[in-house]
C-alpha cells in the first residue's frame, strides 16, 4: 500500500512541478539536416558534426514544486566546439511545435557567428545574436516570437533580491535589444535562470584525454552475460583510477550514505550480478565515472594489436613511401607525415573460386558480358581483312578530278572495342571488421566474397582493374595491401591473396585514398574510378580522430578529384549520413544497411557507375 500511495505522490508532483511541453516536444533528429545546412551556409564550419548536447546543472534558483519533486536541477543547452556542434537532443521549452523547432534553427544559426573574443557570456551572445539578425533579417520575426514567449516563463523580477533582480532585468534587456551594446552581467549569489536562446555559458570540457576507439586497453571483455542499457542523452564522463585492494565488508553510517550520484572506490567484483537498476541510476547521474580494471589472468591472451615478428608478418615491399598529412587546425599540408608501407601476403597459396560463390559468379559473369565492348568496323584503315568500299570510291572520285588522294585509310577491319577505364578498389581492413554481422559471418567475410565476385565481373567485361586493401597503426605504419595491380591478370594467385585477408589496425585513409590516387593517375584511360569499401569513418591511435581524420580524409579526396580521378564510397555504416556527404557530396556515396547483400550489390553499382 505504501509503495502503491508513493508511486501515486510522485506522478502527481512530477506532473505539477512539470514546466516544459511533452506534446510539444521536437527531437534533434528531425532538425539535424536543416540546422545543419543552415550553419555551414552561414559560415559555419562545415567539418564539425552535429550530436546532442549533455545535460548539464544549471544552479539557478528553482520553484518550490520542483524542490520537492527533485526535478529541473538540469537542462541541454547549445554549444560549440572544434569538433561538434552540440544541439538539445530535444527542445520542449514552449506549447508550440512550431517554436521549438524555430528554437534549434535559431542556435544553429548563432552557432554559425564568430565569438567575440572579449566580455562575458552576456555580452557574447548578445554580440552574436545582433551579427545574425543583421545578416539574415528574414529570421526577425522568428527571433522576436521567441523572445516573446521565453520572457514570459522567466522568472519575474520584481520577486528577487537586489543583485538578483539587477541581473534579471539586464539579461531581459539583452534579449530584447540585442543590438545595442551590453554591459557586463551584473554579480549575484546564484546562477540565472538558463537562457535556452543563448549558447551554454560554461560547456563541459572532458578532464581527460580521449582513448583512440578499439584501443586493446579499452576493450571490452568478451564472454559472460550482458544486458545493454540504452539512453538517447549524452552524458559527461571521467576516468577514475580503479578500485585498488580486495573485495571486503565496507562500513559505514548510515547517515553518511553516499547517493548513487557520488564515486565510491570500491573494490566491487566483476561477478557480482548486474544492477536491475541501471537504467534509473543512468537517468540521476550528472557524470559517468569511468575505471579501468588492470587485472591480467591466465585464460585471457590478447595479440590482437601487437605487430607481428618480421618473419611471419607480410611481406614488406621497399622501405616504404612517405606520404603528406593535412592539418586543418594549422591550414596547411604535413610534407612527409605518414608512412604507407605496400605489402604482400606471405602465406597466400593460389587457390580457386571458393564453392559458394561459383553459382553467383557465374551469373555475374553472363550479366557482365554484356558490358563488354562488341567487335565492330573500324573504317579508313591503312590495312584490314577487307577494302572500305566508300574509301574507294572517294579515292577513285578525287583521281578523276585530277587530285592526288592519300592512299593510307583504303581497308576496314573488324575489331574489339575498348572501354577507356581503369577502377581501383581499396578496401578497409581495420580491427572493426572483424566484427560480426550474424551467427556466420564477420564483417571481412562479407568484404573478402565482395572483392572475389567484384574480381569476377570486372574479368568478365576486360576492363584495367586493380584491388588493394589498407589499415594503419600510427601516422608511421600505414600497412597498403597489394591484392592485384594493373598490370595483373585475374588469376588464382589473386585470388589466394584475397582469401589470406585478415583484420588489421585503423583506419589512417587520408594517406591510402592519396596513394591510390597516384597508382590511378599513372593509369592512360580516360575514366578513372577509386571505390571505398569501408566499415567505418577514419581514426587511428594518435590524433588522427574526429574532426582531424575527416578533414585530412576530405582533403585527400578533393585532391583525387583535382587528378581526374572519380571518388565513390561503399560503406556498411549505419552512421554515414553523419559523415559521408561531407567527404564524398551527396552523389558520392551509397549506403548498403545489409552488409551481407555487399557481395551482390557491389558489382552491380559498378555497372550502374560505369555505364
Amino acid at each position: 500500500m505504501e509503495e502503491q500511495v508513493g508511486a501515486l505522490w510522485h506522478r502527481l508532483i512530477t506532473r505539477a512541478a512539470r514546466r516544459d511541453h511533452p506534446a510539444a516536444a521536437v527531437e534533434l533528429a528531425e532538425v539535424r539536416l536543416p540546422a545543419a545546412l543552415l550553419f555551414r551556409a552561414l559560415g559555419g564550419a562545415p567539418g564539425l558534426q552535429v550530436k546532442p548536447a549533455t545535460e548539464t546543472t544549471h544552479g539557478a534558483r528553482r520553484p518550490l514544486l520542483e524542490r520537492i519533486a527533485g526535478q529541473g536541477r538540469r537542462v541541454e543547452l547549445a554549444w560549440r566546439d572544434a569538433e561538434t556542434l552540440r544541439l538539445p537532443a530535444r527542445l520542449a521549452w514552449f506549447a508550440e511545435r512550431d517554436l521549438n523547432r524555430d528554437l534549434y534553427l535559431w542556435l544553429a544559426a548563432l552557432a554559425a557567428m564568430p565569438q567575440a573574443a572579449g566580455g562575458d557570456w552576456l555580452q557574447r551572445n548578445a554580440a552574436a545574436t545582433a551579427a545574425v539578425l543583421a545578416r539574415c533579417p528574414g529570421l526577425c520575426p522568428r527571433y522576436r516570437r521567441l523572445v516573446q514567449a521565453h520572457l514570459a516563463d522567466r522568472p519575474a523580477a520584481d520577486g528577487m533580491g537586489a543583485a538578483e533582480a539587477a541581473r534579471e532585468r539586464a539579461l531581459r534587456a539583452a534579449l530584447e535589444h540585442p543590438d545595442v551594446r551590453a554591459a557586463p552581467l551584473p554579480a549575484a549569489s546564484t546562477a540565472p535562470a538558463p537562457v535556452p536562446l543563448w549558447l551554454h555559458p560554461a560547456p563541459p570540457v572532458s578532464n581527460t584525454p580521449r582513448s583512440a576507439p578499439d584501443d586493446p586497453e579499452d576493450a571490452e571483455a568478451t564472454g559472460g552475460d550482458s544486458t545493454d542499457v540504452e539512453n538517447a542523452k549524452r552524458r559527461r564522463g571521467e576516468r577514475v583510477d580503479a578500485p585498488k585492494g580486495r573485495g571486503g565488508l565496507l562500513a559505514f553510517r548510515l547517515e553518511s550514505l553516499f547517493t548513487r550520484a557520488e564515486y565510491a572506490s570500491v573494490d566491487r567484483s566483476t561477478e557480482e550480478s548486474a544492477d536491475p537498476d541501471a537504467r534509473a541510476a543512468l537517468e540521476d547521474l550528472d557524470v559517468l565515472s569511468l575505471a579501468r580494471a588492470r587485472k591480467r589472468t591466465a585464460a585471457r591472451l590478447r595479440f590482437d594489436l601487437d605487430l607481428p615478428p618480421e618473419a611471419h608478418d607480410d611481406i614488406r615491399l621497399g622501405a616504404g613511401i612517405a606520404l603528406p598529412e593535412w592539418d586543418y587546425r594549422h591550414g596547411r599540408l604535413l610534407d612527409a607525415h605518414c608512412r604507407l608501407q605496400p605489402m604482400l601476403a606471405r602465406d597466400a597459396p593460389p587457390q580457386p573460386l571458393p564453392v559458394h560463390l561459383r553459382q553467383h559468379a557465374r551469373r555475374l559473369r553472363a550479366l557482365f558480358e554484356h558490358l563488354k565492348p562488341a567487335r565492330v568496323w573500324q573504317h579508313d584503315q591503312p590495312d584490314g581483312c577487307e577494302l572500305d568500299i566508300n574509301a574507294v570510291i572517294a579515292h577513285a572520285a578525287e583521281r578523276l578530278q585530277g587530285r592526288e588522294p592519300d592512299d593510307a585509310g583504303l581497308f576496314r577491319d573488324l575489331r574489339n572495342g575498348a572501354r577507356d577505364l581503369s577502377c581501383l578498389l581499396l578496401a578497409d581492413l581495420s580491427l572493426s571488421t572483424d566484427a560480426f554481422i550474424s551467427d556466420r559471418q564477420r564483417v571481412i567475410d562479407v568484404i573478402r566474397d565482395s572483392l572475389f565476385l567484384f574480381s569476377e565481373a570486372l574479368a568478365a567485361t576486360g576492363d584495367r582493374c586493380a584491388l588493394y586493401g589498407f589499415s594503419s597503426r600510427h601516422r608511421s605504419h600505414v600497412r597498403f595491401h597489394t591484392l592485384k595491380a594493373f598490370t595483373e591478370p585475374h588469376s588464382d594467385t589473386v585470388r589466394g591473396r584475397i582469401n589470406a585477408l585478415r583484420p588489421g589496425y585503423y583506419t589512417r585513409m587520408g594517406a591510402a585514398i592519396r596513394h591510390a590516387t597516384h597508382l590511378l593517375q599513372k593509369e592512360p584511360s580516360a575514366d578513372r574510378l577509386l571505390l571505398l569499401l569501408t566499415d567505418g569513418k577514419p581514426n587511428d591511435l594518435d590524433h588522427y580522430e574526429g574532426r582531424y581524420g575527416i578533414e585530412d580524409t576530405r582533403h585527400a579526396i578533393q585532391t583525387a578529384q583535382r587528378c581526374g580521378v572519380r571518388p565513390f564510397c561503399v560503406t556498411i555504416d549505419r552512421k554515414a549520413r553523419e559523415y559521408l556527404p561531407y567527404l564524398f557530396g551527396s552523389n558520392g556515396w551509397m549506403l548498403v544497411r545489409n552488409a551481407g547483400e555487399l557481395p551482390g550489390k557491389l558489382p552491380q553499382l559498378y555497372a550502374r557507375l560505369t555505364g
